[in-house]
């Protein structure tokens, strides 16, 4: 009989809760306690997906407040095999999507989370509201190995496939770079 070792990934992470100033620096702060917590978690997130699309919900979330000494909350969580981020800010304006044209300076931030995450939302807060999306655990990045038919991926097919998919193809769609 042969016995398999199946990993046992903690089923609920107490949340994480960072206060930041809303000020320029808050975007990368907020990306390095994202990247800092899955590898601390050991989660199967991309660090760099989730990186970029805190970075989206913090800058949006700068943007709404009044002056750089007030507060953003940024609060991370894994349950049920995802990981939430959400950033809570005073501002009372619900977010909403702009259809911005591919060379537009700003305004495709929530298009970017929404293509990119498992889903997003906002909900109003006490002091304001709170903008968040969710990661699924990626257990497979490389997705699966068989075609339609059954018969195994070369490993060229399985890079080109990962590579036309691949979150850093789509954040260039949308022109952002590499933090």
């Amino acid at each position: 009989m042969v016995m398999m070792m199946v990993p046992i990934r903690t089923t609920m992470q107490r949340p994480r809760r960072v206060s930041l100033r809303a000020g320029p620096t808050a975007p990368a702060e907020a990306r390095n306690y994202v990247r800092a917590t899955i590898h601390a978690w050991d989660v199967p997130i991309d660090p760099y997906v989730a990186a970029l699309l805190t970075s989206e919900l913090v800058t949006n979330a700068v943007a709404q407040e009044a002056s750089d000494n007030e507060k953003i909350l940024l609060v991370i969580s894994w349950a049920d095999d995802q990981m939430r981020v959400e950033v809570h800010d005073t501002s009372r304006s619900a977010p909403v999507p702009v259809d911005a044209p591919p060379d537009a300076e700003a305004g495709r931030g929530l298009m970017l989370v929404d293509s990119m995450s498992g889903g997003w939302g906002f909900y109003r807060t006490a002091t304001g509201k709170a903008v968040y999306f969710t990661l699924p655990a990626q257990d497979d990045l490389g997705g699966d190995d068989r075609t339609a038919q059954g018969d195994r991926h070369s490993q060229a097919d399985r890079r080109s496939q990962a590579d036309r998919r691949s979150p850093a193809r789509i954040a260039a769609s949308f022109g952002f770079t590499r933090y």
